[in-house]
């Protein structure tokens, strides 16, 4: 095999293939990424046996065949070749070894078996509709921030995804929960996603599908079976396992007899939490919200460093009301409120508040509070 190719080009696609690969995997053939050339394109391909990219380059190819090569490697190899470079990957003879070169720089790298390489792709995916790359964008960013990291609730470790009706209204809905908060989006249901079974994507699959589609084109081709995921745009391919658990019936969460309404400049309330919880202990980094009539007051306490204290104006009604929540997780939920409006509605202490944004009914979150 022997193909030439502008270091631009390989090096943007090696970077996105790179980056599923396990930087401590015990087995040495999926440290490598597979090289595919034939017909004027290169197909680089990579896997950690739970996702697979795959991204298709135009490339000089003088003769065709496979090979695999250690990705970081050789993502870090013509990262450091000069710009506009011409590199050339030749299999030598033996099998063993790939040359790469541009200009005078020749290095010589080991080749793994591609009878090795997992094949990891394919199979029926009954389900397929497409979406907007702002929309899928928007449904990631407004709930990832929500997915659990714990290991032993593993059904929580990713951003849930379902058809769902809303007033009548058939809705795409995304649900993400780390038992502390919850994050629900919704958009109109795509055509051809009527009959999708509600499935449940990983963390590592939504990161990086999220670093992709920053470069994504117009529209992302989704196509679903009972296990798997792809995701199709811009000659790349990304096929994810599906988390196999059953995801909490989000819905008892999501409190319906709340009837104290706070509205609230977002980024007023956003810089205020940040300078008191400055003063908070611990990680909850607890701050205390009261409530009287037109103002709010929010407050921390720590037994080291002192007090905080400060006041905003609201538009509320709500007679006194004190409650307390962790001001990292409100932070992340005010961070996602775009408008210049943000929603609270509370009924006590000790239940959970729902936020939202004012100006835009897509989203949807819940958080618990905290005893302060």
């Amino acid at each position: 095999m022997k193909f030439s190719i502008d270091r631009a080009a390989l090096l943007r696609a090696l970077a996105h293939v790179q980056s599923v690969v396990e930087r401590r995997s015990t087995i040495p053939i999926l440290s490598n990424v597979l090289l595919k050339a034939d017909d004027g394109m290169l197909t680089l391909s990579t896997t950690d046996m739970d996702i697979e990219m795959t991204e298709a380059i135009a490339a000089d190819v003088t003769k065709s065949g496979q090979i695999t090569a250690p990705a970081v490697t050789l993502h870090d190899i013509i990262r450091k070749f000069p710009d506009a470079s011409k590199v050339t990957l030749e299999l030598d003879p033996s099998g063993n070894f790939i040359t790469v070169k541009a200009g005078r720089s020749d290095f010589r790298l080991s080749s793994l078996p591609v009878s090795d390489f997992p094949q990891f792709g394919g199979g029926d995916f009954p389900t397929s509709f497409a979406v907007r790359a702002a929309d899928l964008r928007a449904l990631i960013d407004r709930t990832k921030f929500a997915m659990s990291t714990e290991e032993t609730r593993y059904y929580l470790n990713g951003i849930y995804i379902h058809a769902a009706e809303n007033e009548g209204v058939a809705v795409l809905r995304a649900v993400s929960t780390d038992g502390h908060r919850l994050a629900r989006f919704e958009m109109p249901l795509p055509e051809g996603a009527a009959d999708m079974p509600g499935v449940i994507i990983p963390r590592k699959t939504v990161l990086e599908l999220r670093k992709l589609l920053e470069e994504a084109a117009d529209e992302i081709r989704i196509k679903l079976s009972a296990n798997k995921i792809t995701f199709e745009f811009d000659h790349i391919v990304l096929t994810s396992k599906l988390i196999d658990g059953t995801f909490p019936d989000y819905q008892r969460v999501i409190p319906s007899g709340n009837d104290k309404v706070v509205e609230i400049d977002p980024k007023l309330f956003s810089s205020a939490i940040d300078r008191v919880s400055t003063i908070s202990d611990g990680k909850s980094r607890a701050v205390k919200i009261s409530l009287n009539g037109k103002t709010m007051t929010l407050s921390a306490n720590s037994a080291e460093s002192g007090s905080a204290k400060e006041e905003i104006e609201v538009q509320s009604e709500t007679d006194s009301l004190e409650i307390g929540f962790n001001a990292r997780y409100l932070l992340d939920i005010t961070s996602q409120v775009d408008g210049e409006g943000c929603r609270m509605t509370l009924s006590d202490a000790s239940s959970p508040t729902i936020i939202q944004d004012t100006s835009d009914p897509s989203s949807l979150y819940v958080l618990m509070p905290l005893r302060v």
